[in-house]
């Protein structure tokens, strides 16, 4: 089985700088796990990581498709299958690193998401519901046949919805099957008050950075608001401040209050998963401990390797 190492967490806990140490470490290669850098130019709100940052260990799955296009959790697991593959190939360590825990339970437990089928006339009756309807009546629907996805769903965004609706639609619920890897799976968490003070300063960097720029450079290229890309955080807010809808000083406010929203959301996902190994990296002893425990997992010295300073979210 081919061993593949995940580092988990919410956004801004700290996951940059560690995977990158370790995979220094451990002659590993890291595959993003993130559900906005795979769109080119979503660079700023997704703090997609800069080529000096990268410190020359590879990144994969980080700008592969358009923002115009939809790339479903089926998608997202089948590319970093993929990746896994090649990397274990080059006798590398596959580190699997992100926040969205969806796609990693599918990698460790073999999640069927409903494969790449499309049954087209569901899916126009779908949105024939939402252009009728309207998306409230969509969410509905799903909380009637999967209250789980129901539970963990945006459901502010209507391909997600759709697209949860659909996986119910061929598999009933998500299957298992065998994997195919031996994983070892650690989260990264801190003090709420503290994480949640990083997910405002990140906030804070991004708009000084140029992030309305961004994506009013995004629209005027010929993506389309309602595009997957665009409904993730940072982004819908900042196309209803564009519009109008919205004043300045509002959608700071909603950017950083939907940023806090969905890493509660992610530690309470991460926290239902098993076999998971909790890291405070606030904790020095912590930190240490983690890099004795793949070492061991590696079959490898632990007393070589000592791990370098922490600073990057």
């Amino acid at each position: 089985m081919k061993k593949v190492l995940f580092i988990l967490g919410p956004t801004a806990v700290g996951k940059t700088d560690i995977s990158i140490n370790l995979a220094k470490l451990y002659n590993g290669e890291i595959i993003s796990a993130d559900s906005v850098q795979i769109f080119k130019g979503l660079d700023i709100g997704s703090a997609k990581v800069t080529k000096e940052e990268t410190k020359g260990v590879p990144h994969h799955l980080i700008d592969i498709v358009t923002p115009n296009e939809n790339f479903t959790a089926f998608d997202m697991t089948e590319a970093i299958k993929r990746k896994i593959d090649e990397i274990s190939s080059r006798k590398h360590l596959p580190i699997v690193v992100g926040g969205t825990g969806l796609y990693v339970k599918s990698l460790v437990l073999g999640y069927n998401f409903g494969g790449a089928g499309v049954d087209e006339e569901y899916r126009k009756k779908l949105q024939n519901i939402l252009e009728s309807e309207g998306l409230e009546k969509l969410a509905l629907m799903l909380k009637e046949v999967d209250a789980m996805a129901y539970e963990k769903v945006d459901k502010k965004n209507p391909q997600r919805v759709l697209r949860a609706l659909e996986i119910a639609h061929f598999s009933g619920e998500k299957k298992e099957a065998k994997s195919e890897i031996d994983p070892l799976i650690f989260a990264l968490v801190m003090n709420r008050e503290k994480l949640y003070a990083r997910i405002n300063l990140r906030v804070d960097k991004m708009l000084k950075s140029g992030l309305v720029g961004e994506v009013r450079a995004l629209l005027k290229s010929g993506v389309h608001e309602d595009s997957q890309a665009m409904h993730a955080i940072g982004y819908k807010e900042v196309i209803s401040f564009l519009k109008g809808e919205i004043d300045e000083a509002r959608m700071v406010e909603l950017i950083k209050q939907h940023s806090r929203n969905y890493a509660k959301r992610q530690l309470t996902f991460l926290r239902g998963m098993e076999n998971v190994n909790y890291v405070d990296v606030e904790n020095i002893g912590e930190v240490e401990n983690m890099r004795e425990k793949i070492a061991s997992w590696l079959n490898q010295d632990s007393t070589k390797f000592k791990m370098r300073k922490q600073s990057k979210n």
